[in-house]
């Protein structure tokens, strides 16, 4: 890239080294702008006679180019692509989501010299129309090299960030309790509802139930019919493990267990087991705050119907401390 001052009528084609305002200080041209003939004959309007521009040389890409490509290779799911100002692209989401990123494969991209990218914290929920991610480029122009490096990762090793919907996101709970099941939903149930309003999802269908084996599996088994996205376990407990009366209640519908304990506090007794495809989720005192523990980092992912696994729970302690 070579910039250099020349005479206005010799400036179509070429970028602008700075932005251009008028008298008062309003806008006329901003910096990074590709000089069109309609550019030069404003200019030669408002008494400018040279302007200081720049021209790409061989090897190297505009930063338009080079950041709308790498946006386009680095996503996929409910995303739409906006070029902005300034050598950047902005990645919206198209509906309710859920952000899934490659970190490690972004701090790898992240260390080239011409090309970041910012994205929202993973398992993210993002509500349609909001900015999921940013693609910048170095001012002006970026080595076309560079540039097949970092696509010829994103090829190679798959998209950075996925959007993925969540599309009638419903839940089935059950409230337990070692005396009256009525009493946790009469503790839980407004917090439970306001949690889950945040994400647009719906109680397709509650039920309580004594905190004894037989009853909380029976209570299981009639909520998994319903077919819900998961299946939260509101309990005013907190179990020592998965050999407590909930974690055998899992047990015996054969269930897997995933994950007991997490690297989130609060929500450290977290329990993720799956019936088949169906998510059951036990967060004991989770369910009565409404202050941001783990439930707000396990529930975007399991409503947009992500199997997430137990190595991406243990990898959440980085960034798991959400209260004091």
């Amino acid at each position: 890239m070579r910039a250099q001052t020349v005479e206005i009528q010799e400036s179509a084609g070429r970028i602008l080294c700075c932005t251009i305002f008028r008298p008062g200080g309003r806008k006329l041209l901003a910096k990074g702008h590709v000089l069109s003939d309609e550019d030069v004959r404003l200019l030669q309007t408002e008494g400018m006679d040279k302007v200081w521009v720049t021209e790409l040389e061989e090897g190297e890409v505009s930063e338009d180019r080079a950041v709308l490509d790498v946006a386009s290779a680095m996503c996929c799911g409910a995303i739409e692509i906006r070029p902005a100002a300034g050598g950047r692209a902005n990645l919206i989401a198209t509906e309710d989501c859920c952000a899934l990123v490659d970190d490690e494969l972004l701090k790898q991209l992240n260390c080239t010299a011409s090309l970041v990218i910012a994205t929202v914290n993973n398992y993210r929920f993002v509500k349609a129309g909001e900015r999921i991610a940013t693609v910048k480029s170095a001012p002006f122009a970026v080595s076309e090299a560079q540039l097949e490096t970092v696509i010829s990762m994103l090829r190679e090793r798959g998209p950075i960030l996925q959007a993925r919907p969540v599309r009638d996101p419903n839940v089935a709970i059950l409230y337990t309790d070692p005396v009256h099941g009525d009493r946790a939903r009469s503790l839980f149930e407004s917090v439970v509802r306001t949690r889950l309003e945040r994400f647009g999802a719906s109680i397709r269908f509650a039920l309580s139930a004594v905190e004894e084996e037989e009853h909380v599996t029976r209570a299981l088994q009639h909520l998994l019919r319903t077919r819900p996205g998961a299946v939260l376990v509101a309990s005013t407990t907190a179990p020592a493990g998965p050999e407590d009366v909930v974690g055998r209640a899992f047990g015996r519908l054969g269930a897997h267990l995933e994950r007991f304990l997490a690297p989130v506090e609060p929500g450290n007794l977290m329990m993720l087991s799956y019936k088949d495809d169906t998510p059951m989720v036990s967060a004991p005192c989770c369910f009565r705050s409404a202050k941001p523990n783990v439930l707000d980092l396990i529930l975007p992912p399991v409503l947009a119907r992500y199997r997430i696994s137990g190595w991406e729970i243990a990898s959440l302690g980085h960034g798991g401390l959400l209260g004091t």
